[in-house]
């Protein structure tokens, strides 16, 4: 019976590594193992969905995502409390884990420390809400994760790892390859694309919402890591310009988007 049962697992092993040669032609050559393997490397740089690699390869290191987030604002206004020039960005990998991280100020502890982490958080939340083939950002979030809707809650879940925390010039290698979590259901992520294929997610935090959200995409798009169906398809909605949405994100103070200034906070009334 032994031997009967080795006999079957010796043909099936077989025919694991030989199957590939069902479909050869008359003329042309069988895939060996090695050509399989050639194969799938050259697949993994092409367009197709899950092809990417999931390290930090295809990502933007420090020094390019420090040229990057003190470009951006100098293109074209971003709006909010400081033109998006206060900014802490940070960049993870398909699978979470921090790969990059800068902040635009040359002395990190001027701009909001608090910050350091929330875009870490950022870039997680968008990288962990969004698929190959649905791009989420941060700030689409926003109404679903109110009250009486049907993400109420989601800000509570993947807590952020307080050990990804340190000072404002610790914060910048802090967490770098780990998954440091946190869930952030306002504008300032976006997930990172490579073809068809999600690579990561980066987040950016130092202003209002709608400015880092501003700040976000436009790197994004700099760094030419926008999803398949362009820089826009995940942008930020607000109702006074777009209309009633699910995807809504209130306005910020000097909200700007795509070069064009949509209005400020509302006023409070009740106190």
């Amino acid at each position: 019976m032994s031997r009967t049962v080795e006999i079957v697992a010796t043909a099936f092993i077989c025919l694991c590594a030989l199957g590939c040669q069902r479909d050869v032609r008359p003329g042309e050559p069988a895939r060996t193992a090695e050509t399989v393997s050639g194969a799938a490397v050259e697949q993994s740089r092409g367009d197709k969905a899950g092809a990417a690699p999931g390290d930090c390869s295809a990502l933007p290191s420090d020094d390019v995502l420090k040229k990057l987030v003190r470009q951006v604002p100098a293109e074209a206004p971003v709006g909010g409390m400081f033109d998006g020039r206060m900014e802490w960005v940070a960049v993870v990998n398909r699978r979470g884990e921090i790969c990059a991280a800068t902040v635009s100020t040359d002395e990190p502890a001027s701009s909001w420390q608090g910050s350091a982490a929330i875009a870490k958080a950022k870039a997680y939340t968008a990288n962990a809400f969004s698929t190959d083939t649905q791009p989420v950002s941060t700030a689409r979030l926003y109404t679903l994760a109110q009250p009486g809707h049907s993400l109420y809650g989601a800000a509570n879940g993947n807590p952020f790892d307080p050990a990804c925390l340190d000072t404002p010039k610790g914060a910048l290698d802090a967490g770098k390859g780990h998954v440091c979590g946190g869930t952030i259901v306002f504008g300032g992520g976006v997930p990172l694309y490579q073809g068809k294929t999600r690579v990561g997610g980066l987040g950016a935090s130092g202003d209002t919402a709608c400015a880092d959200h501003e700040i976000a995409k436009r790197i994004r798009h700099a760094a030419q890591l926008d999803p398949e169906k362009g820089a826009n398809v995940d942008d930020i909605v607000y109702t006074k310009a777009d209309g009633p949405s699910m995807y809504a994100h209130p306005l910020c103070a000097n909200t700007w988007r795509n070069g064009q200034k949509l209005g400020d906070e509302a006023l409070p009334t009740t106190y």
